[in-house]
């Protein structure tokens, strides 16, 4: 099953002919996406599933009928276990960014990372999972897939949000900071943390 989200409405995506009676159900292979996409936008739709028999075949099915961006960013954490966010269109993300040509997807979330906050020493720790979110460049919609990486840093120097990618602010956020932040960020930036640590119950973030 995957989630690709349209502001925070996720569409989901499954092998499952039915997965609800509140979700209207469309065959992948043959449904008007841009024409989905619209009525979300719109509020006419809320609950949509996209069906295909076969699993593996889902992302491929997908990606033909919309072009993808592909991007990655970073959940990094100091020594004090704080981590560290943006702030950018009026809620708290998690720094990321697309990909160049002939840029390693790793090698791209360090980079990323770098630019919009000016942290350095990073150490990728762990792939922790791809997100997708639909958004709309130039009267066109596209697909963008982000690789997620854990990170590490010992980096203690003064933070440098990256104004001209509209970056107001770059902070290091303990526990209950971070917990505040995340009721003002985006739907798929939540998925990377633990339930527990959403709830308050846990400081481990490990989804």
């Amino acid at each position: 099953m995957y989630k690709v989200f349209v502001n925070d409405i996720p569409i989901i995506l499954s092998s499952r002919k039915e997965i609800g009676a509140k979700y209207k159900t469309f065959p992948l292979k043959t449904v008007r996406l841009k024409k989905i996409i619209k009525k979300i936008n719109n509020g006419k739709l809320e609950f949509v599933h996209l069906y295909h028999a076969k699993e593996s075949e889902i992302l491929d099915v997908l990606f033909e009928k919309i072009k993808v961006v592909t991007a990655a960013g970073g959940m990094v954490v100091n020594p004090e276990k704080e981590i560290l966010f943006i702030y950018r269109n009026g809620r708290w993300d998690l720094p990321k960014g697309k990909t160049e040509n002939g840029e390693s997807i790793k090698d791209s979330a360090i980079r990323e990372v770098e630019e919009e906050t000016g942290v350095q020493n990073l150490e990728i720790t762990r792939f922790i999972t791809r997100t997708y979110h639909i958004f709309k460049r130039k009267q066109k919609f596209r697909l963008k897939e982000t690789y997620w990486y854990e990170m590490t840093t010992d980096f203690n120097g003064p933070l440098k949000p990256e104004k001209s990618e509209g970056i107001k602010k770059a902070k290091w956020k303990n526990f209950k900071k971070s917990q505040k932040a995340l009721k003002k960020s985006y739907a798929n930036i939540t998925m990377l943390f633990s339930d527990a640590y959403l709830a308050g119950e846990s400081e481990d973030w490990v989804a």
